[in-house]
């Protein structure tokens, strides 16, 4: 069949490579993390506000836990969104962008979780975020790759 003229998905013909099949893995883990998270956040702000106040009561970002439960929330739903769209991208046509831009979004955030947690002197829960965040790091890097 000419590839010209083909409409049908880069996977009905066996065209995903182990790499892609790793992007598309990477993609979905991301996706599946930011959107409960930060679901879990929209979901339940109350009882995240509750938590985190107490969380920072004793670290110089006390002042700031309601806007900054916003801020990252919206963060976390946009980059679980674009990674979710980003993996039906790379399913079904290769383009990466969106899952880029995802897996970038869910870098950022994680950096800031990771400050959160160093300022609130957490740092059991810093370094359960390292997995997380080279995961992002690699999923960013493997959407810049040839």
């Amino acid at each position: 069949m000419d590839s010209a003229i083909c409409f049908a998905p880069p996977c009905v013909y066996g065209a995903l490579t182990a790499l892609d099949l790793v992007r598309l893995a990477v993609t979905i883990c991301l996706a599946i993390l930011f959107l409960q998270s930060g679901l879990d956040k929209v979901i339940d702000r109350k009882g995240n506000v509750e938590w985190l106040t107490g969380h920072f009561s004793k670290s110089p970002l006390a002042s700031f836990v309601a806007p900054m439960l916003g801020v990252i929330t919206l963060l976390e739903v946009s980059a679980g969104a674009l990674s979710a769209i980003g993996a039906v991208m790379l399913l079904l046509t290769k383009a990466r962008t969106l899952a880029a831009l995802g897996a970038l979004l869910a870098v950022t955030g994680l950096l800031m979780l990771f400050f959160g947690q160093r300022m609130a002197k957490d740092y059991t829960g810093a370094a359960a975020l390292v997995p997380y965040l080279l995961l992002a790091c690699l999923g960013l890097g493997l959407m810049g790759s040839p």
